[in-house]
């Protein structure tokens, strides 16, 4: 097997990798959270990686994001995306959505081994994972990342189990709304700092979130 995986190999073997790769994952949002998520993936020997976002890399984005670059400025976050994921594994396939998912996107989700949302907006959120639940895929989601400071105090717990975090008080009400039952996110104790009218944030809080969330996906995907 190549060299790029011996280190992984050492710790969840060759078996494990393999699997991996055979696996398709996709990212909903490109931001702070989903940036990591996805490099983190395909790093770990993820197959493929289907990457969905219809922004484009801002200057805002550079405090933060890791496809944002003075480079990518202007440049869609899929692109972006895609050229440095490659860079990172070259024999990675990478499908590129450039578009703000919503309930009339004609997306195939049983085609996923495994379905990630780190966009921001809830009415997408809430899409996203009943259009998972619908195909029997697992999903895992990622709260709020904004306005906080401390990157230990995220969790991996159920929705009905977080407390603290505003998005996830929302999302366990809409999830009720829609029947459903569970749903596994990354979620932050942390009380929110005061801030503007635009959520501010910092390198080292949306980046860990990513990180466990690519955590949780591979020890679903091959070690559980």
């Amino acid at each position: 097997m190549d060299e790029r995986y011996e280190r992984t190999i050492g710790l969840i073997g060759e078996d494990a990798v393999k699997k991996l790769m055979g696996k398709r994952v996709a990212v909903f949002g490109l931001g702070g959270v989903g940036g990591h998520v996805a490099e983190a993936l395909a790093r770990s020997g993820v197959g493929a990686l289907d990457v969905i976002d219809g922004d484009t890399v801002a200057p805002s984005n550079l405090n933060r994001q890791l496809f944002a670059t003075v480079n990518t400025v202007g440049m869609l976050k899929t692109r972006a995306a895609r050229e440095r994921l490659n860079a990172v594994a070259p024999d990675l396939t990478v499908t590129e959505y450039p578009i703000f998912f919503g309930a009339t996107t004609p997306l195939d989700f049983k085609a996923f081994d495994y379905v990630i949302d780190a966009v921001d907006t809830v009415s997408a959120k809430i899409e996203i994972i009943k259009r998972a639940r619908a195909a029997n895929v697992p999903v895992i989601s990622s709260m709020g990342a904004g306005n906080k400071l401390d990157p230990t105090a995220f969790k991996v717990a159920d929705i009905y189990q977080t407390r603290v975090c505003p998005l996830a008080r929302i999302m366990r009400k809409l999830c009720r709304e829609n029947g459903i039952e569970s749903l596994k996110v990354v979620y932050s104790e942390e009380e929110p700092k005061t801030a503007s009218r635009t959520p501010s944030s910092i390198a080292f809080v949306p980046s860990v979130a990513g990180l466990i969330i690519a955590g949780e996906v591979v020890k679903d995907l091959v070690i559980s």
